[in-house]
């Protein structure tokens, strides 16, 4: 029977000296993966997520769809066709359509509606595989979101819509469920976690939401296109092993909208660029 507290003595030990041997190791490597981000960040102009932006406004002014026109006279919230600024004011509530909506979601709305395109279609496989080309509606999103870089995150989320969107957002975010019973705050609600290299930022705090939250659209270096922020979220959802997330649907615009309210005051620095 004396051999079990000399076992656990042992595994004591071993972890005591285990411990800080592990928190040296990430200590250098997050020395490293901050290297890694300010490299990518020293020229700007080698974001191959601009590429896109230019792509997106070529599609937005380009007639097209059965009714073969642009996406010109699509209002994103400041009248028709106005594109400065709009995506720092997304997401809000839109009278013409009767929701909240996102800046992916409204552009898609816009396509619909004004260019005749098939909605249906066009969110079966909206988002692109590892080594493809951000889709159309990506690209065009992409490009609204670049015409608000350097500002601020500033969507007033006051009206009843837009209310009841942010309270949903936060209830989602902080549902556990799925066969892992995980939540979005599984992740991102404890500063400081990591999966593999990846940092999780601490997006129930606001200050850190400030930070990273504008930087979507991103290029990801590690998959090579752009991810806007619906293929985010649908990430999150397979890495959670959820039921497929829709672009455009209620709960990922309620998510966007919970983030967009933690981010408020943040700069937008659209495309990013990730590891």
């Amino acid at each position: 029977m004396k051999i079990f507290p000399n076992i656990m003595a042992c595994i004591l030990g071993v972890t005591l000296v285990i411990l800080p041997q592990a928190r040296a190791q990430d200590a250098e490597t997050e020395k490293a993966i901050e290297k890694y981000r300010q490299m990518l960040k020293e020229d700007p102009w080698s974001n191959p997520g601009l590429l896109d932006a230019d792509r997106g406004e070529a599609l937005w002014k380009t007639p097209r769809g059965p009714k073969n026109v642009s996406l010109e006279q699509c209002d994103l919230g400041k009248g028709a066709g106005k594109v400065d600024g709009a995506f720092a004011e997304l997401s809000r509530y839109f009278a013409d359509a009767g929701r909240v909506m996102d800046a992916e979601t409204r552009i898609l709305w816009c396509m619909e509606k004004l260019q005749g395109l098939d909605a249906a279609e066009l969110v079966k496989r909206p988002h692109p595989a590892a080594g493809q080309p951000v889709k159309e509606l990506g690209a065009i999103a992409t490009y609204v979101a670049s015409k608000s870089s350097g500002m601020k995150y500033a969507a007033k989320l006051d009206a009843p819509q837009e209310k009841e969107a942010v309270a949903l957002g936060d209830q989602l975010f902080h549902r556990r469920s799925g066969p892992f019973d995980f939540s979005c705050s599984t992740c991102h609600a404890t500063p400081g976690l990591r999966i593999r290299l990846q940092g999780l930022p601490f997006l129930e705090n606001p200050q850190e939401a400030k930070q990273v939250v504008g930087e979507w659209p991103a290029y990801r270096v590690s998959s090579t296109h752009v991810m806007t922020m619906q293929h985010r979220l649908l990430d999150c959802y397979w890495q959670m092993r959820m039921p497929e997330l829709q672009l455009g649907s209620d709960v990922s615009v309620a998510l966007i909208a919970y983030l967009t309210k933690n981010a408020e005051g943040g700069d937008i620095a659209a495309p990013g660029l990730k590891r």
